[in-house]
């Protein structure tokens, strides 16, 4: 199986570490490079960066009919990104979690534009032995949204001076077995990520579950970590 991953280097390093077991031939370019593609290049296309970059568009796979390829998907949806770039797509196109801490695990999200390539799906994710979870094609998917609604919450409580960065982090890793407390894993995402997220997850649903904490909001503006 012949492999393309377009992304940075974090993203790259977890698709990496995912596809390590595995015996393909894999060819990672960064996330800035461009390419036309046919059908007789790769057998699967990853664009692991793809919704984060607004010049991103499906020229670069004009020629495709058959090669599945996958794309980010979490701070906007396939479709959504489908309208704005008016593109007509002819190629099967599945969206992914590739945000960080979240490509490199068990259980991948995926969603799909187009319901009748499922089989291309479960054929292509089979030959990788990858499990997957089918989910509905919408911002956030469903653990981004769910990780970044607990980081913003965090963010409330610490501003309200209710408890330590330390102590929220730890009670959460106790309490519900997270891998990371809520600020521990805003930096592992990347404060950027979580605010896209979210700020695209409150246009989108107008819920206030997603109302940015102002004070997310300011470590956003002035690129900081929660943790140096």
């Amino acid at each position: 199986m012949r492999i393309l991953a377009k992304g940075n280097s974090k993203r790259s390093e977890e698709l990496k570490q995912k596809l390590s077991l595995l015996d393909f031939e894999v060819n990672f370019i960064d996330e800035n490079t461009t390419f036309i593609l046919n059908d007789d290049n790769f057998d699967a296309i990853f664009d692991l960066n793809f919704d984060d970059n607004d010049q991103s568009s499906f020229l670069e796979f004009n020629n495709l009919r058959n090669t599945p390829v996958f794309v980010s998907a979490v701070k906007n949806n396939l479709a959504q990104m489908v309208f704005e770039k008016n593109a007509d797509i002819q190629f099967p196109l599945f969206g992914i979690n590739s945000i960080e801490t979240f490509l490199n695990r068990n259980l991948l999200e995926v969603s799909m534009l187009n319901a009748s390539h499922e089989k291309i799906l479960i054929a292509t994710l089979g030959k990788l032995n990858w499990e997957y979870k089918l989910v509905n094609d919408r911002v956030g998917m469903v653990t981004p949204r769910v990780v970044c609604m607990i980081i913003n919450e965090a963010c409330y409580t610490l501003q309200e001076g209710t408890a330590t960065m330390s102590d929220i982090d730890i009670s959460m890793k106790l309490g519900t077995n997270y891998p990371f407390g809520p600020f521990e894993w805003a930096d592992k995402i990347g404060i950027k990520n979580v605010y896209e997220i979210l700020e695209n997850l409150y246009n989108d649903t107008k819920d206030e579950r997603y109302k940015i904490c102002p004070l997310l909001k300011t470590h956003y503006l002035l690129k900081q970590n929660f943790y140096n």
